[in-house]
């Protein structure tokens, strides 16, 4: 499913074909060299068959025909040649280096993607065929469609998890015979058996998913990158069903890959860290991009010692000794998210410590408890959570008494005093106003890393860590704390709660916006009332004013918080879609979806009354944390909560209407 598209102006595509496969877990196993500016290693992924799939198999083979079939349409119109190679014959030959492509692919990637030339007489690569002709052969194969940009692919192959000692517990089946696809069933039995673990067993998956990801390779599969995915195939094999569940990929990414920037720190250090791209981690490892591809990771990590890695894993790493200098760091998560949310950062980061405060703030963490206000009422007991299951906070009773989460900061050591002076001590207010606010933290600690300089936001929110930029320490505690407090509403909005379809990024942005102010009035508990509400129509006055400037030098198209209007949501049959405008260079520079999203949020805010607007965010919270969501999900939520004689006739579509589906600022 090769598209071409112009990163200037049109949609970031989502490849990944999860409605025929969906990674549930991902293992990576990476070494980071700072010097070469390389990340290289091995992930393993593991899968179950699709819903899709699985609604339509016993169609037979339709059910694969129509994925190739819509394949082959967005492919028409590009004739280039995508070779399925195998490795085996082809991997000397081309010592490591990039599959050849076309002379319209490459002239379509050349400048951000100048490393793809075509090398068809080094490689001996044919490229008189259409991609189309596997086909053509009478090979109905079934493709495995990975999002991938900017990156080496060395090898691929299925992963023999029945070799594991220990794995006979997962097998139905007492005797495994010799017969080949006796031996592939029980591989893909024994990974959905252990996909499949309720959650009060997680550890116990944890190792096994380790033990199965250092299994041996048993067979090496056909796989061809292209400038946007990657794609696997095994001959004979036409379903997904029958298409291994345990695949190995052995990679490396480039230096000028766009889900990592290599750069020096504050310090001069040299360092690396997930930015937040516009890409997304697909040239950081082949993943499942689309959201619904919600999945666990582990990882290991090895670099030069003096170097500190830190993750969006729930656990705080310790470094282990490895011979001949280097450390290893491992991380994990036990609830399942999306590709996009996994970050990384390694670099000479120093931890901000200040050890009268520390202790102090390690009293406060496990023993004091910042009780919600009056006026709230979580109903704890009464909530059944309605996500697929995992090892929930929510459900924890020590969790949902929890106000302040272990926290760390980390930094250049150059920024260790600014830190120590204003940092350290906000993060424990801000947590708790948090807390106060919306309840149960979804996620169980928290370390906030100060990035380099060449970072181009305030602030960047992830599972279990926080980027902040260092312009927020010169604006001292008011910068700091409410950039801090916008980050912090993430771990609610826009991670806990995930937009189904990235298009709708206000339910991210517009969220955080809005409850920053609430969360920072809270964490200043020495103003006055008059005080606080003279800084929030303060901010609510600036922020027209840039919302009105953008609205007025702006493309109208870009003006719209549901580009895609009643489409929102939707796939396509193999589950690809598209992001709309999501590579439109202007976009990245926008506010629209924060500043227009947070006026729609405080009209219904002043609609309701703030007490019994913010006990309807906990409530949604309540419901759909672990989940992924439309706008009209939390719309509908709210405006049953709405008395008749205050609603002034109020509707999902009137809202639609008039905020998400249009262009400028309502009247």
């Amino acid at each position: 499913m090769q598209t071409q598209l112009d990163p200037m102006k049109d949609d970031l595509p989502l490849m990944a074909n999860t409605s025929y496969m969906l990674v549930k877990h991902y293992v990576l196993d990476l070494d980071v060299d700072l010097k070469s500016k390389v990340i290289e290693g091995s992930i393993v992924l593991f899968f179950e068959t699709g819903s899709q799939y699985r609604k339509t198999s016993s169609a037979g083979k339709d059910c694969c025909q129509s994925q190739f079939d819509e394949t082959c349409k967005m492919r028409a119109s590009e004739p280039h040649h995508v070779p399925m190679i195998n490795v085996s014959t082809c991997l000397s030959k081309m010592e490591y280096n990039d599959f050849a492509v076309s002379g319209k692919e490459e002239e379509a990637t050349s400048g951000e993607n100048s490393n793809h030339s075509n090398n068809e007489q080094a490689s001996g690569i044919s490229s008189s065929k259409n991609c189309c002709d596997i086909e053509d052969h009478g090979n109905k194969d079934f493709l495995l469609i990975l999002d991938c940009c900017d990156l080496s692919v060395l090898k691929v192959e299925e992963v023999d998890v029945a070799a594991v000692s220990g794995i006979e517990k997962f097998t139905r089946s007492a005797k495994i015979t010799g017969v080949s696809k006796e031996l592939e069933n029980l591989r893909n039995q024994i990974v959905h058996e252990l996909v499949t673990l309720p959650a009060d067993c997680w550890k116990e998956q944890l190792y096994y998913f380790t033990h199965c990801s250092q299994a041996p390779g048993c067979g090496e599969l056909l796989f061809s990158a292209g400038t946007w995915s990657l794609e696997i195939r095994k001959s004979g094999i036409q379903t997904p069903a029958d298409f291994p569940h345990a695949v190995r990929i052995w990679y490396k990414t480039k230096p000028e890959g766009r889900s990592v920037t290599w750069t020096t720190d504050q310090s001069g250090r040299p360092c690396v860290y997930t930015m937040g791209s516009p890409i997304n981690n697909r040239a950081l490892f082949p993943c499942q991009e689309p959201p619904i591809a919600l999945s666990t990771w582990q990882a290991s990590v090895r670099t030069a010692a003096g170097f500190v890695v830190l993750m969006s894993g729930e656990n705080s790493a310790e470094p282990v000794q490895l011979q001949e200098g280097n450390l290893s760091w491992y991380y994990y998560v036990s609830m399942p998210m999306p590709a996009s949310t996994f970050t990384i950062a390694v670099g000479c980061w120093q931890e901000v410590k200040q050890q009268s405060f520390k202790q102090k703030a390690a009293i406060g963490t496990n023993t004091e408890f910042s009780l919600p206000s009056p006026q709230t009422d979580f109903r704890w007991d009464e909530e059944i959570c309605g996500h697929a299951e995992y090892p929930c906070r929510f459900q924890n009773p020590a969790a949902r008494l929890q106000a302040v989460i272990p926290y760390r900061v980390f930094a250049p050591w150059c920024l260790m005093e600014s830190c120590e002076e204003y940092l350290l001590q906000l993060i424990p207010q801000c947590l708790s106003a948090a807390y106060a606010t919306l309840g149960t933290h979804p996620f169980s600690r928290l370390d906030v890393l100060i990035v380099p300089s060449n970072f181009s936001s305030l602030g960047m929110a992830s599972p279990h860590i926080i980027f902040l930029s260092q312009s927020v320490l010169p604006g001292g505690g008011h910068l700091c704390g409410t950039r801090l407090c916008h980050e912090i509403a993430h771990a609610w909005f826009g991670l806990a709660i995930g937009a189904r379809d990235w298009t709708e990024e206000w339910i991210s942005e517009g969220f955080a916006t809005f409850l920053e102010d609430i969360f920072w009035a809270r964490a200043q508990q020495q103003l006055s009332h008059d005080e606080i509400k003279g800084q929030q129509e303060l901010k609510a006055l600036l922020r027209w004013r840039r919302l009105r400037d953008e609205v007025q030098n702006s493309e109208e198209e870009l003006q719209v918080l549901r580009p895609k209007k009643e489409n929102t949501g939707e796939l396509s049959e193999s589950g690809a879609s598209v992001v709309k405008y999501g590579l439109k260079a202007e976009k990245i520079f926008m506010q629209v979806h924060y500043l227009k999203g947070y006026f729609l949020l405080r009209s219904l805010a002043r609609t309701m009354g703030e007490v019994s607007y913010l006990a309807s965010l906990r409530k949604f919270v309540v419901k759909f944390h672990g989940q992924l969501v439309l706008s009209q999900d939390f719309l509908s939520m709210l405006l049953e909560d709405i008395p008749k004689q205050k609603g002034s006739g109020l509707t999902v579509e009137s809202i639609f209407q008039n905020w998400l589906d249009t262009s400028g600022i309502p009247k």
